[in-house]
């Protein structure tokens, strides 16, 4: 058997696969048949005869592909647009590399919520300006409530450490029926002003999708407790950073966390960098050792399936970009 794939090294990051890869799909798949793109003009060449392709098929490039079964992203959650109209009404199936950040991420959720648990946030500000002042604000974990926005891959191995530190988890989940592991109460999405007055931190871990775009604005903030947090880590097109602003300004709720933003990089001049209960990481909450290892063995799983025609594993649900 064999089939052609279409390797693409356009662009840069993480999602880049290594070129290692090439020499160790040949082991694994010899009749298969490799062509590199370091271009879109390449990528012209080569999407007719193309069975699968590795990264982004825009729709230029994507209404050539003749034979195209299969596109692997190389993103858990790819940028605006990489899920184009054509792409979603097509029969093309796409993977994505979901579940390779997992325990780098969720740690990352843990060290705001620890911060923010211990005034770490207060202290650092105070640090800062050198002044001594101890911070006698905490909250006791065991005694509080985090609602986790998203229990997928990310937000159930957070439940877990939520857990662990004996808090009460309630999760918020579009497709889940039954409380995974670490998960006390599981919800479907429009319960979720019901339940944010009960949180004491609220953990959004969600992809960008049609459904949750600005889905965090001023009505939101304004349901959670005054002395609640919010902690996003999965797409900033979720939160409305001028109601985020407004809401720590007036007191709505006592801080928050964000690793990812509306506007990326986050100016300079935004007041958000400036506004106290803020802790503000440059999207950084997936970095750690062995995400290319991990993406790369389950780039080799699928080919290996679609070459033996078995399912794939990580399929995307085009309509809703996840």
């Amino acid at each position: 058997m064999g089939f052609n794939l279409l390797l693409s090294f356009v662009g840069n990051g993480s999602g880049v696969p290594d070129k290692s890869w090439i020499q160790k799909l040949y082991e694994l798949i010899p009749d298969i048949n490799i062509n590199v793109s370091n271009d879109i003009e390449e990528a012209r060449q080569y999407i007719e005869q193309a069975d699968a392709a590795y990264g982004e098929v825009p729709p230029d490039l994507f209404e050539k592909a003749k034979n195209l079964r299969w596109i692997a992203c190389p993103m858990a959650g790819p940028p605006k647009g990489y899920y184009h109209q054509a792409l979603i009404e097509s029969d093309v199936i796409v993977t994505n590399v979901r579940g390779i950040f997992n325990d780098h991420i969720s740690a990352h959720i843990m060290s705001y919520v620890l911060a923010f648990a211990r005034g770490l946030h207060i202290n650092m500000h105070h640090q800062a300006k050198h002044n001594w002042k101890p911070q006698t604000k905490s909250i006791h974990l065991p005694e509080s409530t985090a609602i986790i926005v998203g229990v997928g891959g990310i937000g159930g191995e957070t439940a877990k450490l939520c857990s662990s530190f004996g808090m009460k988890v309630i999760g918020i989940d579009a497709r889940l029926n039954e409380s995974p592991t670490g998960v006390d109460e599981l919800y479907p999405p429009h319960h979720l002003h019901d339940l944010l007055p009960r949180g004491d931190f609220v953990i959004v871990t969600v992809p960008e999708t049609p459904h949750t775009q600005g889905m965090f604005g001023m009505q939101e903030f304004k349901a959670m407790k005054n002395s609640a947090y919010l902690i996003n880590i999965g797409r900033g097109a979720t939160v409305i950073l001028e109601d985020l602003t407004s809401a720590l300004e007036n007191r709505e709720i006592s801080g928050a966390g964000l690793d990812v933003f509306e506007i990326e990089p986050l100016p300079s001049d935004h007041k958000l960098w400036d506004t106290p209960g803020m802790i503000i990481t440059p999207h950084v909450a997936a970095l750690g050792p062995y995400l290319r290892e991990r993406a790369a063995e389950t780039f080799f799983q699928n080919c290996i399936r679609f070459n033996e025609n078995k399912p794939l594993i990580n399929v995307v649900d085009k309509t809703n970009w996840f």
